[in-house]
């Protein structure tokens, strides 16, 4: 199989700069003594599971399904978390997952009594401090259910739980506010902490980002650990999979009104969803700062404002021509939806001999089923 045979849209994974990240990932948990555990909520491609479970640890989750996957196609250790259990929910993962984490006190106590003997439990703490770029993503939040509050706290809860979550990052790339949000948590909660027998520091921190000091990071979790006595958890998703995965799109139309513009095969709203929650335009490979030719890289659906991103090009684009969307793993194949019944990308990962195995095709017949199963008589 040939890249030049495969139709677009499609995702291509690559598993050197996939190792590439969980090298650093291996070097963090060398230095900390930290355990490492994957944010399937950012990423659940079970097709390279096999590339990275020699580097981490296991899996947490956000919802009952994920917990299974992890299970099933990860193992190691398997850690449930919801902001909202059922208690149908609860029942499901008791028997497959090493920690599950409540994220309230009612949630605790209405459900506890179905886990105590089967796992250990866990409570999520919000500790009114973050590192977030926008507030859609701030689990610290005015009004933030994310979590118990410090004033909300139950002292007694802690004689009876073995760990707690802080999940207080989002793409925090800078080694010395983590430490400092860190330190808040340490001198905040410290008296709690020392009770316990593990803490998970949640995902968000972007150690894999170019020049990110890892050194600085995995000392400063290993004194914390040290401090309280704690194993410590961090669940990484965008550091582990950034910069590995291109969406690989073909431009089948270009119009004009003001500006010139490039329609490709794919849509954000339908294949790369967080370019239009956060309005955080993508890159494409072949632009360039200093091309005369500029385009905005327009979506195929019929939402007005679904575009890409704009960019510059050294030559004019045409029609037929492929462009390569740039770190489109995290919170991509996750989202995937069938919006306007577009063609569905296809997921494929790049193996470091060259050879390219298919993960995952989707046609006609997935999109329907998606729908409707059964029709009324």
């Amino acid at each position: 199989m040939q890249k030049s045979e495969l139709k677009t849209p499609y995702f291509m994974i690559n598993e050197a700069k996939l190792i590439e990240n969980l090298e650093q990932a291996k070097k963090l948990k060398e230095i900390s003594g930290a355990k490492l555990v994957l944010a399937l909520k950012c990423f659940s491609t079970w097709g390279v599971f096999n590339i990275i479970k020699p580097y981490l640890d296991g899996t947490t989750s956000s919802g009952p399904y994920e917990v299974k996957l992890g299970y099933e196609t990860f193992g190691g250790e398997t850690h449930a978390y919801s902001v909202g259990y059922s208690e149908d929910d609860v029942r499901e993962v008791a028997d497959i997952c090493d920690k599950l984490i409540f994220n309230s006190h009612s949630q605790l106590s209405a459900h506890r009594h179905i886990v105590e003997d089967k796992t250990s439990i866990g409570l999520r703490l919000n500790p009114g401090v973050s590192y977030a770029g926008q507030d859609l993503a701030n689990p610290a939040r005015q009004f933030s259910r994310l979590g118990v509050q410090f004033d909300h706290i139950d002292p007694a809860v802690f004689e009876s739980i073995d760990g707690v979550m802080f999940h207080m990052n989002c793409e925090n790339k800078d080694v010395d506010a983590f430490i400092r949000l860190l330190d808040s948590v340490s001198e905040t909660f410290g008296q709690y902490l020392d009770k316990l027998s593990w803490i998970s520091l949640g995902g968000g921190v972007f150690f894999t980002w170019p020049g990110y000091d890892i050194e600085k990071l995995g000392l400063a979790l290993k004194a914390f650990a040290h401090k309280h006595g704690v194993q410590v958890y961090l669940e990484p998703g965008e550091a582990i999979i950034t910069n590995t995965t291109d969406l690989v799109v073909t431009v089948v139309d270009i119009v004009e009104n003001g500006m010139r513009t490039a329609i490709v095969d794919s849509a954000t709203e339908a294949h790369r969803l967080d370019t239009l929650i956060y309005n955080e335009p993508a890159s494409i490979r072949e632009s360039s700062k200093q091309g005369h030719y500029e385009y905005v890289i327009g979506s195929c659906s019929c939402l007005a404002g679904d575009q890409f991103c704009v960019a510059n090009f050294e030559q004019p684009l045409e029609i037929g021509q492929q462009l390569h969307i740039l770190d489109s793993a995290g919170y991509t194949m996750v989202k995937l939806n069938w919006f306007n019944g577009l063609r569905m990308p296809s997921v494929y990962c790049e193996r470091s001999n060259g050879e390219l195995h298919k993960l995952n095709e989707f046609n006609y017949s997935d999109f329907k089923r998606s729908l409707s199963q059964w029709s009324v008589e």
